[in-house]
């Protein structure tokens, strides 16, 4: 009898807190993103308006890497995990590399939450994590499959991870999550007692 594994569902992982220079850049980038949601009116006020618990700076500023060295040098190790990831999944580039673009900043207060969704026009989506106090809210990714699954049964309770119809992640400070941009997911509520603060982004 053979079993084949088909069409897997891939999700790179890494821990940036071992990197070299993670001290230093780990700070930088909560400097960084201190000041922006400190300065950035346009993007409170989006906040505001769409009723986002905390602050983000995704629809008001698309220049973080220019405006901000931390945020330059988080690109240029970015680059590095994405080209890994993308070798991993064998995307066929023609010789070319995936491109950073777009990269914005979360700051989630206590009980927000993000609902499920994907990542259009992108080919991986990622999120990187600077701050995450015991019950900031796992990363809960969902089975491609499941609008199609109709009368399938439920997985047993024991199921090993890869044959769960959702899955959740609890990052660390440092975690760096990669994953292709189709792939629904969400944010469960902060249970924490402070902001749970990450940086995300797609590769194109």
């Amino acid at each position: 009898m053979t079993v084949r594994t088909l069409f897997p569902t891939l999700v790179y992982e890494a821990d940036l807190a071992a990197e070299r220079g993670w001290a230093t850049l780990g700070e930088d980038l909560a400097d960084a993103t201190a000041m922006l949601a400190e300065e950035d009116r346009a993007g409170r006020a989006w906040c505001k308006a769409n009723a986002y618990a905390g602050y983000t700076s995704y629809a008001s500023l698309d220049d973080l890497p220019v405006r901000a060295p931390a945020f330059a040098d988080l690109k240029r190790v970015l680059d590095r995990h994405v080209a890994a990831f993308a070798k991993e999944l064998h995307f066929d580039l023609g010789g070319r590399r995936l491109k950073l673009d777009s990269l914005w900043v979360n700051v989630l207060e206590p009980k927000g939450a993000h609902s499920g969704h994907i990542h259009p026009h992108s080919a991986i989506s990622g999120t990187l994590y600077l701050d995450t106090p015991p019950g900031a809210g796992a990363l809960k990714l969902e089975d491609p499959r499941l609008p199609m699954m109709m009368a399938a049964p439920s997985p047993s309770a024991d199921a090993p991870e890869a044959h769960r119809r959702f899955v959740y992640l609890a990052p660390r400070p440092g975690t760096l999550y990669l994953w292709e941009s189709w792939l629904r997911h969400e944010v469960t509520p902060n249970a924490a007692k402070t902001p749970r603060v990450s940086v995300s982004f797609n590769y194109a």
